[in-house]
């Protein structure tokens, strides 16, 4: 009975963060250690939600060709291999520290997308490391002296707590890249399954694989994951952004909560 709601739980969810890029895997966290998992094993199972869920939705966002492929392979692979540490070495820190320090970087990330941007066209910058990318329609200068060592670290830190980085990479691509939203979201979900997968290995390796809980969820998840695909390419890039800043406030306000609760025991 517990699995069958926390499944629709993990549903609901799944169409709402593929709508915006995410994966979702700070509430798949906060929705199974709820459920009475540990955070470690809620961590693992997450991560493998997240690599369905965002495999799915990068059918239906390749099929409306949202996805830079190139943009994607030149700053997640960063995000990979430290997404594989912070899982292996996560039993370094308590639960409770993960999730405060996963908190206050859910609150930064949400009140960072809630800025009035606008989405603009770049001017060139020829210079070393500033990388000039046109897509479609789209011209943007990633800061690769910038967006590298960013990504490497988110990379860490969600591997630690069993999410994708997508929190956080969706505003370092909109804000510090001038990356449409629309694109920012069907790239992220690229680097979402392949982060994800990293940090799943790397918990996996040290013992954290529930498979009672997660092969049923993946499945649910998985579909989700389609849905809230399609839905992505018929929302507005503005209405979008938004979505993506307040569910990741709402995501680190019941963080909060989680943590004072484990505290207050």
């Amino acid at each position: 009975m517990k699995i069958a709601v926390t499944a629709m739980v993990i549903f609901c969810v799944a169409v709402l963060m593929a709508m915006t890029g995410r994966g979702g895997g700070n509430f798949y966290v906060l929705v199974l250690v709820t459920a009475g998992t540990t955070i470690y094993q809620a961590a693992t199972i997450g991560q493998l939600i997240l690599v369905a869920t965002a495999t799915t939705a990068l059918l239906i966002f390749q099929k409306h060709k949202t996805v830079d492929w190139k943009l994607a392979l030149v700053i997640d692979p960063p995000t990979d291999i430290m997404a594989f540490v912070g899982g292996y070495y996560a039993h370094v820190f308590s639960g409770t520290t993960l999730k405060f320090v996963f908190a206050v970087l859910l609150v930064l990330a949400s009140l960072l997308m809630l800025r009035p941007v606008q989405e603009r066209t770049s001017k060139n910058q020829r210079r070393l490391g500033f990388w000039q990318r046109r897509y479609g329609n789209y011209e943007y200068v990633v800061n690769l002296w910038l967006t590298i060592p960013i990504t490497a670290a988110i990379g860490f830190v969600a591997g630690m707590v069993g999410v994708s980085g997508g929190s956080f990479k969706i505003p370092l691509m909109v804000l510090a890249c001038n990356v449409p939203m629309r694109i920012a979201v069907g790239t992220s979900s690229v680097m979402v399954a392949a982060t994800a997968l990293m940090g799943f290995l790397g918990h996996t390796i040290s013992g954290d694989f529930n498979a009672a809980w997660a092969i049923p969820l993946v499945v649910v998840a998985s579909v989700g994951g389609l849905l809230g695909a399609k839905f992505s390419i018929k929302t507005k890039p503005k209405k979008l952004k938004l979505i993506f800043a307040y569910t990741t406030l709402a995501a680190a306000v019941l963080m909060f909560a989680n943590v004072m609760i484990s505290v207050s025991k």
